[in-house]
């Protein structure tokens, strides 16, 4: 019986990558970013049940280039960044897409210690010896406990643009 090899490991790469996100406020679009993100991605498109992605982002950094709003969105009302530090995606399965070139992320979202499922396409184009991978999706904020007034949409799109190096072992 043939052996499947495991995927290969990656990180992200903070530079080169984004997390962006996007809401519409009073009829005006906020967008805004997350940075500081971390984690571990297993992935090979020839052997999917070996892919895993467990990726994070630092909640302290949401920066929407407005320093009063980010000061209101890091407090308990919205994201709580003293009790709740990172923001974390964990696949759970990841499978080939009906469209051609594109993978289903199937996973679990963590924001303020709730934890609700994700279903996304993404692609994953080889770069550098490595990957980058780019999906959307989106979330009710509130499934979340993300405060907020009845002005502000209850639907956040969330776009991801992951550049990945491979851990080299010794």
């Amino acid at each position: 019986m043939a052996s499947i090899a495991p995927a290969q490991t990656l990180i992200p790469v903070e530079k080169g990558s984004s997390v962006k996100f996007a809401i519409n406020n009073l009829g005006f679009n906020v967008d805004g970013t997350f940075m500081a993100i971390s984690g571990s991605i297993q992935f090979d498109e020839n052997n999917l049940a070996g892919c895993s992605f467990n990726v994070t982002v630092n909640a302290n950094t949401v920066n929407t280039n407005n320093s009063t709003r980010d000061k209101h969105l890091k407090g308990e009302d919205y994201f709580n960044v003293s009790v709740y530090p990172v923001i974390r995606i964990v696949s759970t399965k990841i499978a080939k897409s009906t469209t051609p070139g594109y993978f289903v992320f199937f996973g679990q979202l963590t924001i303020k210690g709730i934890t609700g499922e994700i279903v996304f396409p993404f692609q994953a184009v080889e770069e550098e010896g490595a990957y980058r991978f780019t999906g959307e999706f989106k979330i009710k904020r509130r499934d979340f406990n993300i405060g907020g007034t009845n002005t502000i949409s209850n639907e956040l799109k969330v776009l991801l643009n992951i550049l990945t190096k491979k851990i080299k072992f010794k």
